[in-house]
């Protein structure tokens, strides 16, 4: 699986056409960065004022050395963590939009063969479709007469991709349908290839994030996802946090060729892409995972 970028597209426009999902995150973090900004220069300005603040709290000789060095202390945690704010607001600014293009171009090019394929399936299929769109771009180079479903639980989600794909001129590929990716609304052995981004650590979030439950409903979903390929079919998972519980769920369920690319940043935790095949016949034992760091 070689390495894609993202080319010289123009990330104002691909702003514009794909919006940018949680932004009150966004501003939120902004808002607080600046916050601590002000408070460091305050701590600068008023830094004698501040001493002798702690001066007040500290009693006994070394109470005017012990001030100066909880000031300083002080002022100097206040001044890194706006550094850290800021950092946080622009990775999840880069993460929204032109890493997950970057992600969407890696995870296209884990599927050697596009030619031959007739269904694909982009599970979840959220931020307006970015995924979506870059392997409906991919079926029309290949002048292809296949399509790509892009599955999502909210109509006005779907309604978005669709205007999306309108916009990158890939819309006669593309299909989106509303569901639940843990009871996917599609027969068994369906599609040749299926891809999801950033999605599934997001199914059964309603019971947490670290519970069991949460995490047997994650199972559930990429149980399904291996239910819906063809034999033979492709898949390619790029997600947060949990990607070794699915690397264990789809060596439970014998698939092939599992490759596991090495670590993302993204939204500031860790993300890795996963890839994968069906048997095109039942096999025994159990699967083998390789490390493909040409990936990313």
């Amino acid at each position: 699986m070689g390495k894609s970028t993202s080319g010289n597209r123009d990330w104002t426009q691909m702003y514009a056409i794909y919006g940018m999902e949680q932004w009150q995150t966004l501003i939120f973090l902004l808002c607080q960065a600046i916050l601590f900004s002000v408070l460091s220069v305050l701590y600068l300005l008023y830094f004698d004022l501040v001493c002798n603040f702690f001066e007040r709290i500290f009693s006994g000789g070394a109470a005017a050395g012990t001030a100066r060095f909880a000031a300083g202390i002080t002022g100097s945690v206040t001044a890194l963590s706006a550094l850290c704010l800021f950092f946080a607001a622009a990775n999840f600014f880069y993460s929204s939009v032109p890493l997950h293009f970057d992600m969407a171009q890696r995870i296209v090019s884990a599927v050697h063969d596009w030619s031959s394929v007739k269904l694909a399936l982009d599970l979840g299929c959220c931020g307006r479709g970015i995924l979506l769109n870059a392997v409906a771009t991919q079926l029309k180079k290949e002048g292809s007469s296949g399509r790509v479903v892009g599955l999502d639980r909210s109509k006005r989600t779907t309604l978005s991709t669709l205007r999306a794909a309108k916009m990158e001129g890939v819309g006669e590929y593309v299909t989106c349908r509303e569901g639940d990716a843990r009871r996917l609304p599609f027969p068994d052995n369906y599609f040749d290839v299926v891809v999801s981004g950033v999605f599934v650590h997001t199914v059964g979030r309603e019971y947490g994030p670290r519970t069991a439950e949460a995490a047997a409903e994650r199972m559930r979903a990429v149980a399904e996802l291996v239910r819906v390929m063809k034999p033979g079919a492709v898949g390619v998972v790029w997600d947060l946090l949990h990607v070794p519980e699915y690397v264990l769920r789809l060596q439970e369920l014998k698939m092939e060729d599992v490759r596991v690319s090495e670590r993302v940043t993204a939204f500031m935790v860790s993300s890795h892409i996963v890839s994968f095949r069906k048997p095109s016949q039942h096999v025994h034992g159990p699967a083998e995972v390789r490390l493909d760091w040409r990936l990313c």
